[in-house]
């Protein structure tokens, strides 16, 4: 029951945490989940953490921030009332604007019960930097209120912090400055300009972002009217081989690392890159299936080992080392039996008399990666 004694109320509510704190942990837990298994399909996010408040930092922040002014009003209280952050939980974004859409996506899934824009609360500043946030109370709603595993949490409010790599290290560097309302202005004022510094990378981040969306768009609209001029970087890249594989997901990184290693082979234009790949796709995917009907044989091609062959198709001087010797051996020895089938009208795909490779061989290819070592290894 709640008291004005505050010695009562303090191990009142230690032994609330004793013996709830297993019970927190797996809160904690399962709200990780949830907030993961939500945003997973729709927002890019870096982390998604949490932690149970200790039960002497919640003391006293209890006493810090609500004891003096309740006892002078003689409103007596639990302190457990009064820590809404007993349960914190943060979500760590790649960009500010993916800030709201979090909240956004989280209001339909929560019960808010209360939000602090520290976003706001900074912008309205003219003169001020500084941590900048989305703080937000939450709490199940149905139907996971009713949902067996769920239901015994339903008592526990949590703090979910929104906010950005950025803001995240600069929350974390922020906090270790000491004497913060006392060290000489010159001091807060070389503060100041670093927190501007980071606010100025939050925005740049995003910018550079949006710039980058914009210019894979104008690679697609440009996909009829491909360059012959320009070399192919990863955006014409993508505008060819997203039409060629629409149900391939193409991750960034691979793709900056691959074009690089096929323009480093010699000059390779947007328009002589599709060429290359509408020419022999359909010769490179029936040894494809050649290859997923043979048992002893259980190679799957991903895209970017369709089109190291299709490379390979065209030009085998200058594309030697695209290949692994064996890969190499065994497409050749493919395409040999798959021209003598063509040649002679086989239909089963496996004629026995060998002929000449069609891709001649060469001796040791000069051709080195742009390390200027080994050869980059196939994808």
């Amino acid at each position: 029951m709640a008291s004005l004694d505050f010695e009562k109320e303090k191990q009142v509510f230690r032994d609330y945490h004793s013996e709830n704190h297993e019970l927190l942990e797996a809160a904690k837990h399962a709200f990780i989940v949830i907030i993961n298994s939500i945003l997973a399909e729709d927002i890019p996010i870096s982390s998604v953490t949490g932690r149970v408040k200790d039960k002497e930092e919640c003391i006293k922040k209890f006493s810090r921030k609500y004891q003096t002014q309740l006892e002078a009003d003689r409103i007596p209280y639990e302190i457990k009332d009064h820590i809404t952050d007993l349960i914190g939980l943060r979500v760590v974004s790649l960009y500010e604007s993916d800030i709201v859409r979090i909240r956004d996506i989280l209001s339909e899934e929560f019960e808010f019960i209360e939000i602090t824009d520290k976003i706001e609360a900074m912008e309205s500043k003219e003169d001020s930097f500084g941590y900048k946030g989305l703080h937000v109370d939450l709490r199940l709603k149905e139907p996971r209120r009713g949902m067996r595993e769920y239901s015994r949490y339903n008592d526990f409010r949590f703090e979910m912090q929104i906010r950005t790599i950025i803001q995240d290290a600069w929350s974390a560097l922020d906090h270790k400055i000491k004497y913060k309302k006392s060290i000489p202005l010159y001091l807060k004022r070389r503060i100041n300009t670093l927190a501007a510094l980071f606010e100025l990378a939050d925005r740049e981040f995003f910018s550079i972002r949006e710039e980058t969306i914009k210019s894979a768009e104008k690679e697609k609209l440009k996909r009829d009217r491909l360059s012959d001029d320009e070399p192919l970087n990863a955006f014409s890249f993508l505008a060819i081989a997203e039409e060629k594989f629409p149900d391939y997901r193409f991750q960034p990184h691979k793709v900056d690392g691959f074009v690089l290693e096929l323009v480093d082979y010699g000059d390779l234009s947007p328009s002589r890159f599709k060429a290359i790949v509408d020419a022999s796709y359909q010769t490179v995917d029936d040894y494809k299936q050649y290859l997923g009907q043979n048992d002893t044989q259980r190679h799957a091609l991903n895209p970017y080992m369709v089109i190291r062959h299709l490379l390979y198709k065209e030009d085998n001087d200058r594309y030697q080392r695209i290949l692994y010797n064996d890969q190499r051996d065994r497409f050749d020895a493919w395409l040999n039996r798959h021209e003598n089938v063509h040649e002679n009208g086989h239909e089963n795909g496996h004629a026995e008399k060998k002929q000449p490779s069609v891709a001649k061989k060469t001796g040791p290819s000069e051709k080195k990666s742009p390390a200027g070592g080994k050869v980059a290894k196939p994808k």
